[in-house]
């Protein structure tokens, strides 16, 4: 990647440095053992898939990496509805994520069918880990968006901005 390549600003944990307390909530939610660690970043990955945005595919595709994610998987999340490799859960967690993170046309967005499909697979606490998990990534959608932060470089380079002059 060249070093030409900047973001729009500077590290946002840096500027605002509440967020941190934010993100280590967050993390420590999604952590609590209720959903697998594995069906989380698929989650999360077809979620910055829908925001098409290419620094939270290429972030959240290492992340479904180092959780032991099969290739398969990782490459046929776009296209989930027919592709073989997913458990019942896991295909119900990301139809419950698209049903979230995509404006329907009529109707709820995820109505009781769909919340009754995902309680066959996942508890209460399972259910809200889910919620808290889209939410997640939904907050941080904004940041990577408007601020743009560099895809596949290491943390510590990804909001590199342009020097002043």
């Amino acid at each position: 990647m060249s070093n030409s390549l900047t973001s729009r600003f500077g590290d946002p944990q840096q500027l605002v440095p509440e967020l941190g307390d934010v993100s280590t909530a967050l993390f420590k939610i999604i952590g609590n053992g209720a959903v697998p660690r594995s069906t989380v970043t698929l989650l999360h990955l077809r979620a910055g898939q829908l925001a098409e945005n290419t620094y939270l595919t290429v972030m959240h595709t290492a992340n479904a990496r180092r959780a032991g994610v099969a290739e398969e998987k990782i490459a046929a999340v776009a296209s989930w509805k027919d592709a073989p490799y997913f458990t019942p859960a896991e295909r119900v967690a990301l139809e419950l994520a698209e049903a979230v993170l995509t404006a329907g046309g009529q109707g709820e967005r995820v109505p009781d069918e769909l919340y009754a499909r995902v309680a066959e697979h996942y508890d209460d606490k399972a259910l809200a880990t889910l919620a808290m998990a889209i939410g997640q990534v939904n907050f941080f959608i904004p940041l990577a968006v408007i601020g743009k932060p560099l895809p596949g470089v290491s943390m510590a380079e990804q909001w590199r901005t342009a020097p002043a002059g």
